[in-house]
């Protein structure tokens, strides 16, 4: 009790901005409550400009896609302490200024891979069983009708095996699927275990894959890695699954293959512009199934991703070790 009253004396303030933490009730925000903190809340994802006018008073903040560029932990700091990213993807944060001003940034792997996992694969039948002609036919009164096509025997690229990866593996073997994976630290027990074939190469897994699911990170060697070039190695009609980020697909050259026929489809949860423009040229091409970047967003994994996010902020305000940080060569100070 005396150090909840602490907590309530201090009435430090948080930023709080990730709408699915927000808008799913569970035992979070019980959790968040309980520090008598005052929670400064917006709805994300923040643009640089809107992360501007609202950073400045706040010692913690926990983020999802917002823009946390230089500009904004320069007027962010010194107040703010403490960076909790809700969920594990951190190209939005400008981890080398917040290593550089001392402000650590915790992140939360491990909470979201069966779920993203799962979409992976509502994108890939939604795209090779017609489902939203399908409905969208039935739902206007028609009974219009188009062959599909099963995924059994067919060959999955993923690039990138770590933990979502690994569940695309395992759920495509259980669809009877043959699995192949490109990865640089790649895991060859689990390989073995689920009979996932090792790909070499990215041009491997171009060759070969009658999908391509996209589980990598976005970093300046994968920014637009899968563009014309790439599409010219593929497999005519390919379908081309992206849970990652929007930026590892160039969008030009996505169009120009899906309206040439070289790539049949396209699944995604993510876009190179979030929210995008009314007039974003994937958004209206047939062969196209987009969602609203929610791959992550079921009851489970929100609040897993939630909880862990508060209790790392609660860890590294206390000054002690928090679940996972990005750059853990900065040190977290005790702030309670």
């Amino acid at each position: 009790m005396r150090r909840l009253n602490f907590f309530i004396l201090i009435r430090m303030k948080i930023l709080l901005t990730t709408t699915s933490f927000q808008d799913t009730p569970g035992a979070h925000h019980d959790l968040l409550a309980q520090t008598g903190w005052e929670i400064i809340r917006a709805r994300g994802p923040l643009n640089e400009a809107d992360t501007l006018a609202l950073v400045g008073d706040a010692e913690g903040y926990i983020c999802g896609d917002d823009a946390i560029t230089r500009k904004v932990l320069e007027k962010a700091r010194p107040k703010l302490k403490v960076i909790s990213k809700y969920g594990i993807g951190v190209d939005k944060i400008d981890v080398k200024s917040c290593t550089e001003f001392g402000i650590p940034v915790l992140f939360t792997p491990g909470v979201n891979h069966t779920t993203v996992a799962e979409h992976t694969f509502l994108l890939l039948l939604a795209l090779e069983k017609n489902f939203l002609f399908h409905t969208d036919s039935t739902r206007s009164g028609g009974w219009r009708r188009k062959t599909g096509h099963e995924l059994l025997e067919k060959t999955i690229g993923i690039v990138g095996l770590g933990r979502i990866g690994k569940e695309v593996a395992i759920r495509a073997r259980a669809f009877g699927m043959n699995p192949i994976g490109f990865d640089i630290y790649w895991d060859e027990k689990f390989a073995k275990e689920h009979g996932v074939k090792r790909a070499t190469t990215l041009d491997e897994i171009f060759a070969s894959s009658d999908y391509i699911s996209l589980h990598t990170n976005l970093t300046p060697e994968t920014r637009g890695m899968i563009n014309a070039k790439s599409f010219a190695k593929m497999k005519k009609g390919v379908l081309i699954l992206n849970c990652a980020r929007g930026e590892v697909v160039n969008t030009d050259d996505m169009v120009a293959a899906l309206k040439s026929g070289q790539v049949g489809g396209y699944g995604m949860d993510v876009l190179d512009k979030e929210p995008p423009p009314p007039d974003h040229p994937l958004l209206k091409l047939p062969n196209v199934v987009c969602t609203p970047h929610i791959a992550s967003r079921t009851y489970e994994s929100v609040v897993r991703q939630a909880t862990t996010s508060v209790k790392n902020l609660i860890l590294a305000m206390k000054g002690e070790k928090p679940i996972a940080q990005v750059n853990p060569e900065v040190p977290v100070r005790k702030m309670v």
